[in-house]
């Protein structure tokens, strides 16, 4: 029998009882912030926040920002790498038909330019503002001048923050293990890997040759023995080590993809 998967978190009474059990400095260190805010009502809103694509070696990284609305199936919303692609697809689309969904693109230029640390704290800023001011949520309400609430809970997953979230909302927590922990994170994770999946999907067919249909620009055998042989496109990470040996001027041009 297969075993039966565990609840993430989704209320805030069921974030609280996850985060009052951690011994995790930086959770402990927030968990004061939350509490008082835990016995408001209405219950605040709360939005998780999550990432794809730190660690390949081309294609951007994409983060998602996720506020679950109250018809909301959590069942089944689990770390986007538990996941089959089949069910992540399907998740996908039923959280976007039943929550308010921000996304942000952070190209390989920026990548190279800031890091990658960066351009990810730079991507979960953006996924937020979309979240909140991005043509979707205008649609959701178009007709009224007020803006979206801004949620006053802001979960996000990692051990740190982005700088610029402390702008724009009341109290946000870094989660380790978020995804696999929180239900808004979890689900952020599904929508941020499906949409750098489908970017990835569309460049394997304009790069044919590295696989990226499948291994979405992961550094795997069969990706690094094109990249040796084929040289590194524009989406590939020039800032990432691999990449940047085959871009030193002992290495062989490969202007052909410039």
């Amino acid at each position: 029998m297969k075993p039966r998967q565990p609840r993430l978190a989704a209320s805030l009474a069921e974030i609280v009882a996850e985060l009052a059990g951690s011994s995790r400095p930086v959770e402990v260190s927030g968990h004061q912030a939350l509490e008082a805010i835990a016995a408001r009502k209405p219950a605040p809103a709360i939005v998780g926040i999550d990432e794809a694509g730190r660690g390949p070696l081309a294609g951007p990284v994409v983060a998602a920002a996720v506020r679950l609305g109250a018809r909301t199936d959590c069942t089944g919303i689990d770390d986007s790498k538990r996941l089959s692609p089949a069910a992540r697809e399907r998740l996908s689309l039923a959280i976007r038909e039943s929550a308010s969904v921000g996304i942000a693109i952070v190209d390989v230029a920026t990548i190279d330019r800031v890091n990658i640390l960066e351009a990810t704290m730079l991507a979960m800023e953006g996924a937020l503002t979309d979240l909140l001011d991005g043509p979707t949520a205008r649609a959701r309400n178009p007709h009224s001048l007020r803006a979206p609430p801004i949620p006053t809970l802001v979960l996000v997953d990692g051990n740190r923050l982005p700088p610029g979230l402390a702008r724009r909302v009341e109290c946000a927590l870094p989660v380790v293990d978020g995804d696999a922990r929180m239900a808004a994170i979890a689900a952020a994770s599904i929508i941020a890997k499906t949409v750098r999946d489908a970017l990835m999907t569309d460049l394997a067919r304009r790069h044919p040759g590295y696989g990226w249909e499948s291994n979405m620009g992961y550094g795997t055998s069969a990706h690094l023995e094109a990249l040796a042989r084929l040289g590194p496109t524009p989406h590939h990470r020039r800032s990432f080590a691999p990449v940047r040996r085959l871009c030193a001027p002992s290495a062989a041009p490969w202007n052909r993809h410039d």
